[in-house]
């Protein structure tokens, strides 16, 4: 049975993502260890549908906010080698519809990185609602995913030691998001 908005205390409506308490940020993983960044200049909304299952949400994420808190690696990641600012200054996530996962819910959609469009599933969950000190309505979700950046026609790597590679293929994607309602 699908889940209805309004069981779960979300207003129907337009919600704009509040990048001032929204994190889209990413881990991969750098010889021995993992690299995090975050994307810090982005916009989105979601349509919220009575029936949650219609529901909708468009993100776009400039590639050039990329933050990994090293200055050359960003400069590096932002190159023609890795996510090609220059000719692909986006990221976008589309979705196309919302399914239940228990208390949880699986987000389907479409993400494109370097014009190359994958269909991705994010797994979310809801953290409620409440009204913020001057008098708008907020939403709280928190999602996450793997890729795989080979998918998307990112390919550079450097071999080292054998059978080891400077970078891994997979990619996980975190987000925090925070949504005011319209």
């Amino acid at each position: 049975m699908a889940a209805l908005a309004s069981e779960l205390g979300l207003p129907v409506g337009t919600w704009n993502l509040d990048p001032a308490h929204t994190e889209i940020s990413f881990i991969i993983r750098h010889l021995m260890t993992k690299v995090r960044g975050t994307f810090t200049d982005f916009t989105g909304s979601i349509e919220i549908a009575e029936k949650v299952e219609d529901s909708r949400t468009n993100v776009e994420i400039q590639i050039a906010s990329i933050d990994t808190r090293n200055a050359d690696r960003d400069a590096h990641i932002r190159s023609a080698e890795i996510l090609d600012l220059e000719n692909h200054p986006a990221i976008k996530f589309e979705a196309s519809g919302v399914r239940q996962d228990g208390d949880n819910y699986l987000l389907d959609g479409t993400l494109t990185v370097r014009s190359v469009t994958n269909p991705i599933t994010l797994a979310v969950e809801f953290n409620g609602t409440s009204e913020d000190p001057w008098g708008k309505t907020r939403a709280g979700f928190s999602a996450t995913a793997s890729i795989s950046r080979k998918e998307y026609g990112v390919e550079f790597n450097i071999p080292f030691g054998g059978d080891k590679a400077l970078l891994g293929d997979n990619v996980d994607i975190l987000l925090e998001i925070q949504a005011v309602h319209a």
